[in-house]
C-alpha cells in the first residue's frame, strides 16, 4: 500500500483543522448555508434524505487494517441512526416501542469509497481529524472535480496483470488533488485504471478509462478511452488514442480535460458531463485534445511526463508485503490438502470455485469476502463486521483489504495453506456466502431510504429478490449474473451495466421500476461494455421478483449447452434478443 509521506500527513491534518474552522463559523453564522455548502462538498459531507453524508475517499479501494478499525470506530461511535429514525418514526410507533433501530454501520460504494448515512454535522469535525489519524480524507469526493481513481481490485496480484496500475493512480491522485483547473469542471470527472488483460475496473464506462498494455516493441503504455458514462445518457467511452506512452498519461489527461473545461456545458447540468461533449463533438472534439496535447508536450515542455525516477520512488510503496515465515513457492501438499478439505466440506468447496482466485503467486490466493447476504443491503457492512474484517487481514492478507466496485472486500494476500482457516473465520462471521458472480451478489445503491435524489428504493427491491433465490443449487444453476439496481437516473447502481438492470422511477409520486436486460461491464465474463435495452413498460415494486423470476425461467427454458458447459444468461440474452423475456415480463402483469 501507498505510505504517506511527512507531506501528505501534514495536507490531510490541515485539511481537517479548515474544514473544523469552516463548521464552527458557520455555526456561529459567520458562514451562510450557500457559503458553507461548497466548502463541506469538498471535503465529502452531504445533505441527504434525512441526514448529513459523509463520503470518504478510498484510492484505488485499498485500506489497511488500522483504516478499517478507523471505519469502524466512525460507525460505532458517531453515526448515530437511533436518533434520527426514532425522529422519523410515527407518533404510535413511539408509544408501541415499535421503531426498528438500525446497526451501526458503513456502506460501500461502486467507486469504492466507503460512506455513511447518519452523522450529524456538529460532530463532523472530529470525524475528520479521527480519519486524518489514518491518512485518510473526503477530500474530492464530491463537486465539479476529478473523483476517487479506481482500480481493478486485483491490481498488483492478479495473473493477468500486464502491469500495476496502482501507481499511476497514486501519481495522478496527488496531481489532481486541489489542481487550480481541475476543482471547478462543468461536471464530476472520474479516472478508472487497470492493468491487466481483463477488464474488472469499467474503465469504458467512465469519463477517462486507461487500460495498461505493451506495444508490438514490449513498450509500456496506455489505451485511453473518453467520454463514457452512465445517468440519462448511457454512453461507452470513445478510444482516443491505441497507446501511449506510459510517460506522457498526465500531459493527455491535462489535455483532455483542459478541452472539456473549455467547452464543457455548464448553463445545463443534465448535458454538462463529458460524454455529452464528446458525443455532440466526435471528431472535432478528438483533433482539439490532440493539438492540447501537442501544445503541452512540445511547446510547454512536457511538465507533467513522468520521470522514471518518480514511477520507482511511488511503485517501492507497492511491493509485496513481506509476510513472516512464509515461503514463495506452494508447498506440494496444500492442493492435496485443500482437495480433502474440500471432499469433506461441500460449502468449502462452492467458496473455494467461487470466491477464491489465483494469483501471479503460486503459493497464495485472492479472497472475496461478500457482503451479500438476507437482510444486509448490498454494500454495506457493520461496525463489528469491519472489526472482524480487520482480524481477518491481519491474520491472513498483511493487514490489507481491497473495496470492489461491486461493494464487496477483497483479501490478497492469502496463502493456499490459510484458505480452509479463512473459511472458518468468514463462515462464522457471516461472510463466506458462496455467491461471488451470482445473482444475489448483486449491486445496489441506497434508493430512496436515503438519497434525496432518488425517485424509488433500491434496498426492499434487493432484499426481495434476495429471500427468492437462497438456494445455492439453485443460484450455481442458473450461472453467473449481474444484477445492477438504481434508484434513480443518476445510475449509482450501475444499472445499465447489469446482464438484469433495475431503475427506480417516479410515477404520479408512486414507486416504478423499468427493467433492462443485457448490459455489461466489459469483464471477460460479460463481453464488450455496453447498456442494457428496457423490456416493456416500468414495473410495481411488488411485481419486480416476480418480473426477474419470469426472465429466469425464460432463460433457463432457452440456453443452449456446449458439452459440459451451459449457456450464460448473457450469452442467451444476446443469441436470441428480447423477445422470449419481454413476453415472459409482461404475463406477470396479466
Amino acid at each position: 500500500m501507498y505510505q504517506y509521506t511527512e507531506f501528505d500527513r501534514d495536507f490531510v491534518h490541515r485539511r481537517a483543522a479548515q474544514f473544523r474552522d469552516q463548521i464552527e463559523r458557520w455555526q456561529s453564522g459567520k458562514l451562510s448555508e450557500d457559503d458553507f455548502r461548497p466548502l463541506r462538498l469538498q471535503n465529502g459531507w452531504y445533505v441527504q434524505r434525512h441526514a448529513p453524508m459523509l463520503r470518504v475517499a478510498v484510492p484505488y479501494g485499498e485500506l489497511s487494517s488500522a483504516q478499517l478499525r478507523v471505519l469502524a470506530r466512525v460507525a460505532r461511535e458517531y453515526d448515530e441512526p437511533e436518533a434520527q429514525v426514532y425522529r422519523l418514526a410515527s407518533d404510535a410507533q413511539r408509544k408501541l416501542g415499535t421503531v426498528r433501530l438500525p446497526t451501526h454501520y458503513a456502506h460501500f460504494t461502486t467507486r469504492t469509497n466507503v460512506q455513511f448515512n447518519w452523522i450529524p454535522l456538529s460532530k463532523a469535525a472530529d470525524v475528520m481529524d479521527l480519519l486524518a489519524s489514518v491518512d485518510m480524507h473526503g477530500i474530492q469526493t464530491s463537486g465539479n472535480c476529478i473523483r476517487n481513481i479506481s482500480c481493478d481490485e486485483r491490481a498488483g496480484v492478479a495473473p493477468d496483470e500486464i502491469a500495476d496500475p496502482r501507481p499511476f493512480a497514486e501519481i495522478m491522485r496527488q496531481w489532481t488533488t486541489l489542481h487550480p483547473e481541475f476543482a471547478f469542471l462543468p461536471r464530476k470527472f472520474k479516472i478508472a485504471i487497470t492493468g491487466a488483460t481483463e477488464d474488472r475496473a469499467a474503465t469504458d464506462w467512465h469519463d477517462v478509462g486507461l487500460h495498461l498494455l505493451r506495444n508490438g516493441a514490449g513498450e509500456l503504455g496506455f489505451r485511453i478511452s473518453v467520454g463514457g458514462g452512465m445517468g440519462r445518457t448511457p454512453v461507452i467511452g470513445t478510444v482516443m488514442r491505441e497507446f501511449l506512452p506510459w510517460q506522457h498519461i498526465m500531459n493527455y489527461v491535462e489535455a483532455v480535460v483542459r478541452v472539456y473545461n473549455r467547452y464543457g456545458r455548464r448553463d445545463n447540468k443534465y448535458k454538462a458531463r463529458i460524454k455529452i461533449l464528446v458525443k455532440a463533438e466526435g471528431q472535432r472534439y478528438i483533433h482539439e485534445v490532440k493539438e492540447e496535447f501537442v501544445q503541452i508536450v512540445n511547446h510547454d515542455g512536457g511538465p507533467h511526463t513522468i520521470p522514471q525516477t518518480e514511477l520507482d520512488r511511488v511503485s517501492a510503496s507497492f511491493v509485496p508485503p513481506k509476510l513472516t515465515g512464509r515461503l514463495s513457492h506452494l508447498n506440494p501438499d496444500a492442493l492435496e490438502m485443500l482437495k480433502e478439505r474440500a471432499a469433506q466440506h461441500p460449502l468449502f468447496e462452492r467458496w473455494l470455485q467461487r470466491n477464491v482466485a489465483l494469483h501471479k503467486d503460486p503459493s497464495m490466493r485472492i479472497v472475496t469476502l461478500s457482503f451479500k447476504r438476507l437482510l444486509q443491503a448490498p454494500g454495506d457492512a457493520s461496525a463489528d463486521q469491519l472489526d472482524l474484517v480487520a482480524g481477518l487481514s491481519d491474520r491472513f492478507s498483511a493487514g490489507e483489504a481491497r473495496v470492489t466496485h461491486t461493494q464487496n472486500l477483497v483479501l490478497p494476500w492469502v496463502h493456499v495453506d490459510d484458505l480452509f482457516m479463512l473459511w472458518e473465520a468468514a463462515r462464522d462471521a457471516g461472510l463466506a456466502s458462496a455467491n461471488v458472480h451470482l445473482l444475489t451478489d448483486m449491486i445496489a445503491c441506497p434508493g430512496g431510504d436515503f438519497c434525496a435524489l432518488a425517485n424509488a428504493r433500491s434496498i426492499p427491491i434487493a432484499e426481495a429478490i434476495t429471500a427468492l433465490y437462497q438456494d445455492l443449487d439453485e443460484l450455481n444453476d442458473l450461472g453467473e449474473i449481474d444484477l445492477h439496481i438504481s434508484g434513480c437516473i443518476n445510475s449509482c447502481g450501475h444499472h445499465h451495466s447489469g446482464h438484469i438492470g433495475i431503475l427506480g422511477v417516479d410515477k404520479d409520486g408512486k414507486e416504478w421500476y423499468q427493467v433492462t436486460l443485457g448490459g455489461s461491464d466489459g469483464s471477460a465474463t460479460s463481453g464488450a461494455a455496453q447498456p442494457g435495452k428496457v423490456i416493456g413498460p416500468s414495473f410495481s415494486a411488488s411485481e419486480v421478483p416476480e418480473v426477474v423470476d419470469a426472465v429466469l425461467l425464460t432463460y433457463l427454458s432457452i440456453r443452449q449447452s456446449t458439452g459440459i458447459r451451459q449457456e450464460r444468461f448473457i450469452e442467451t440474452v444476446r443469441r436470441v434478443g428480447l423477445d422470449p423475456f419481454k413476453a415472459a415480463a409482461n404475463d406477470v402483469r396479466e
